[in-house]
């Protein structure tokens, strides 16, 4: 079976078969854990899964968010219920960065029927769609993690697409100019890097644009199919939801996982300031 358009609508979700595991994502940056927002009400079937410990590895000289061992990944899947199989549906009540993070990590594991819920719990609300606070027990899917089935940067990949193809910066506008940096040692941007916010791909109902409106908003930058693109943020997470947006617009992209927090690990790499690339 091939892949999956990436995102999903809340009608067509709720038509979907009941086999189809749906995984709660529900992520805060600095925050809380989401499992307590879950309980108090979540898609019906719906399991939780926590980004920092399921979804990448302890922070470290790689990054925040690295990637997570992919043994401790699989188990996190399997108890979530997929299997090599299973139509899996990602979700949260906010920003969708924790789904996307999710939705990434399973394509490169190898899982390719997946999407996230395009717009989240509020677009299943919107839709009077029911909420649960039944929890599910754990599952016992027979996913196993292939590792390597999309590509990704390291610090000196990334140095070099930046000079030789087209690197984008997913964080906030004021950080990538390095005007503010509210969580790592140093402010600014890769050199070369472009600056391209991932709020930017999404309305004010947190839906994603239209596809061919994501496909100019990106050609605009320089990001097109022909195009060799790679995507960072912080710490590899919103760069996850800027990679689903422009796979919405038909842009393949490589992720830089450790992105700027393992970046500014070494002193020695280049800094640039201001709103442009260099």
């Amino acid at each position: 079976m091939g892949a999956m358009e990436p995102i999903v609508s809340a009608a067509e979700l709720a038509a979907a078969p009941a086999t189809t595991a749906i995984l709660d994502v529900r992520y805060r940056m600095g925050g809380p854990p989401g499992a307590e927002e879950y309980a108090k009400g979540h898609l019906p079937g719906a399991r939780y899964v926590d980004l920092d410990t399921a979804l990448a590895g302890p922070p470290g000289p790689g990054g925040r968010h690295p990637l997570p061992d992919p043994e401790v990944f699989g188990a996190a899947m399997r108890a979530a219920g997929v299997s090599a199989g299973t139509d899996v549906v990602l979700y949260d009540d906010g920003n969708g960065w924790g789904p996307a993070r999710a939705w990434w990590l399973l394509r490169w594991a190898g899982h390719e029927r997946v999407r996230v819920l395009d717009g989240g719990l509020a677009a299943w609300r919107a839709a009077d769609l029911p909420l649960s606070t039944e929890q599910p027990p754990p599952a016992e899917g027979d996913f196993t993690p292939r590792p390597g089935c999309l590509p990704v940067l390291d610090a000196e990949g990334a140095a070099a697409l930046a000079r030789r193809g087209l690197l984008l910066d997913a964080r906030a506008g004021e950080r990538y100019r390095g005007e503010t940096e509210p969580i790592d040692p140093v402010a600014g941007h890769i050199p070369g890097a472009v600056s391209a916010p991932t709020t930017e791909t999404v309305g004010p109902d947190g839906r994603f644009l239209p596809a061919p409106a994501l496909a100019d908003h990106f050609a605009a930058l320089g990001a097109t199919a022909d195009a060799e693109v790679g995507v960072y943020c912080g710490s590899g997470v919103s760069a996850a939801h800027e990679i689903l947006a422009l796979a919405v617009a038909g842009v393949p992209a490589a992720l830089y996982v450790g992105s700027w927090s393992e970046w500014t690990t070494d002193p020695s790499r280049p800094v640039a300031t201001g709103p442009h690339p260099a």
